[in-house]
This record gives structure tokens, C-alpha cells and sequence, in this order.
């Protein structure tokens, strides 16, 4: 009997033993486990953990149907291999973009210039900026019932746009073909009042820039923005005239994307300014619009 509860005894003893060397080997092995994983994590680069930040990171951008909504397609997949996903929000006016950054249903937009978001900070006490320019849309007097600004009669009727910065840059171009005279110091901020010399008695028809196309047949020219243009089906080489690429409406009147200061370092707001400046979205504009759209980069 006392034989057999020494073995009993010893059993247990080395049962218990053997336990401890196998807890004892895992332990060790989830210790190793867990500085391996910590080094990785020391190892990884920092560009991997930024992206890693990014992904799956959604964007809204308001834009213009033409061209912007369409250069945004563009950027599209080029952000989704960063782990972006870009919402395109097409609107067809030049307001409800930024009061939707304003209020957060968008995180950014793309439709406008700097002298137009000035003006719109200014009239509505707003604090939206410009986080870099994408393409220029140049200005160009199309044929109404005048094919030829040389037939202009005395007292002829000419659309212009009816905000305050693209009706500068209309009376800017009408300048530059010698249809009236500003005074030296209008500069962007030209308004009909700093018309000094207007030998045709040119009567201004202000209207929304989207109903300058439709007006055409009603008018005898119209000075026309680039994207509303497009829409409507012409072409910047059937322009009467045109801004020159060299002139200080090409200068001033690159069109931005635009976003609230809490978002203007926002790494994804960056990726997609990036994008944009990039060379597929610049070649894809110069082979798209024949001109009416001009890349800033690239």
C-alpha cells in the first residue's frame, strides 16, 4: 500500500512538473509573438502608417457639371488606390457649392476663382480658401445676332455675366478687343462705372452665367464663362474673341478647389489637390476641351 501512494504521489508530482514547463513554453512563445509584432510596428515607415491613416477615408467635393464634375471622375480611381473614396455632388449653380462647405455637407468644391470666393466671403461673412488652382477657363465673346465684333452698330446689346468678378472679367475682355475703355487702375474689380470710353454706346445685358448661351439669339454678342460654354454646346474656337493665355485674366482666375480652414490640412483634401494638378488629370484636359479648358499644371 505504501508503494503504491509513492507512485501515486510521484505521478502527480511530475504531472504538475511537465504542466509547468509547457505553460512555461508558452509564455515564451507569447512573449515572442509580441516583440515580433512590436517591431514590425517600430519598422513600419511612417508614408504606410499616413495611408493607412487615409484609408477608407470619404470625400465630398460640390462641382460644376462641366468641366469640373468631369476632371473629377478623372481623379477618382487615382484617389481609390490611396484609399479614397471621392462623392462627386454635381449642382448647376455657383452658391449651394460653398454654403455646403459651409454648413458640412461637403468637405470641399470645385467650381470657382479666388476673385469669386473673395467676394463671396466678403457678402456672406464667410471664411472658405483656396487650397490650390486646377485649370483655367478662358473668357470668350461669342456670336449672337453679330458675327463680327467689327459689325457692332451704335447702341448694340452685349450679355455679360451678373456677378460682380465675371462681370470685371467680361468688360476686361471687351477691353482688350478695343469695344470700350476701362481706366488704368480697374484691374480685376472693373465695374461698368470705370468705363471711360464706349464710342458704340454698347448697352450691358447683365444675366446669370448660365443663361448666357440661351440668350444669344436675343443679343448681338455675349462674353461667355468657359464651363457654361461647354454646356451649352460651343466651342472656344467659334469665339469672336478670347482672353489671352498671357493676360491678367489667366493670372488671376485659376479655378480652385476650395474648403473650410478646420479642413484645408486634411491629408485627403491634399491627396486630391495633388491628384488634380497631376499629369493624367492635366493631359486628360488638354485632349478633352480643345482649348476651352486650360490645365495649370503638368
Amino acid at each position: 500500500m505504501k508503494n503504491t501512494l509513492k507512485k501515486v504521489i510521484a505521478a502527480a508530482l511530475l504531472f504538475t512538473i511537465a504542466g509547468s514547463f509547457a505553460a512555461c513554453g508558452q509564455v515564451k512563445e507569447t512573449n515572442k509573438e509580441t516583440e515580433v509584432q512590436a517591431a514590425s510596428s517600430e519598422a513600419q515607415p511612417e508614408g504606410q502608417s499616413e495611408a493607412s491613416k487615409q484609408e477608407n477615408t470619404v470625400i465630398k467635393v460640390g462641382a460644376n457639371i462641366t468641366p469640373h464634375s468631369e476632371i473629377l471622375e478623372v481623379a477618382k480611381p487615382i484617389l481609390a488606390e490611396q484609399g479614397i473614396t471621392l462623392e462627386i455632388v454635381r449642382l448647376e449653380d455657383s452658391v449651394t457649392p460653398n454654403t455646403g462647405v459651409i454648413e458640412g455637407s461637403l468637405d470641399a468644391n470645385y467650381f470657382q476663382h479666388v476673385p469669386y470666393l473673395d467676394q463671396f466671403n466678403l457678402e456672406n461673412g464667410s471664411d472658405l480658401v483656396s487650397v490650390g488652382a486646377v485649370h483655367y477657363e478662358p473668357f470668350g465673346i461669342y456670336a449672337g445676332r453679330v458675327s463680327d465684333l467689327k459689325d457692332l452698330k451704335d447702341g448694340a446689346v452685349v450679355a455679360v455675366p451678373n456677378n460682380v468678378t465675371n462681370e470685371a472679367r467680361a468688360l476686361l475682355l471687351l477691353a482688350q478687343e478695343g469695344i470700350i475703355k476701362l481706366k488704368e487702375d480697374a484691374g480685376i474689380n472693373a465695374t461698368v462705372e470705370d468705363i471711360i470710353d464706349n464710342p458704340l454706346n454698347i448697352q450691358f445685358k447683365e444675366l446669370a452665367p448660365e443663361q448666357l448661351v440661351a440668350a444669344l439669339p436675343d443679343v448681338d454678342v455675349a462674353v461667355i464663362n468657359g464651363n457654361y460654354a461647354i454646356e451649352g454646346g460651343l466651342h472656344v474656337s467659334q469665339a469672336i474673341a478670347v482672353e489671352a493665355n498671357d493676360g491678367l485674366a489667366a493670372q488671376t482666375y485659376g479655378n480652385i478647389i476650395a474648403t473650410s480652414p478646420a479642413k484645408a490640412d486634411d491629408p485627403a483634401i491634399k491627396a486630391l489637390v495633388e491628384v488634380l494638378q497631376g499629369p493624367e488629370v492635366a493631359q486628360y484636359i488638354k485632349d478633352t476641351y480643345d482649348g476651352a479648358v486650360v490645365p495649370l499644371f503638368g
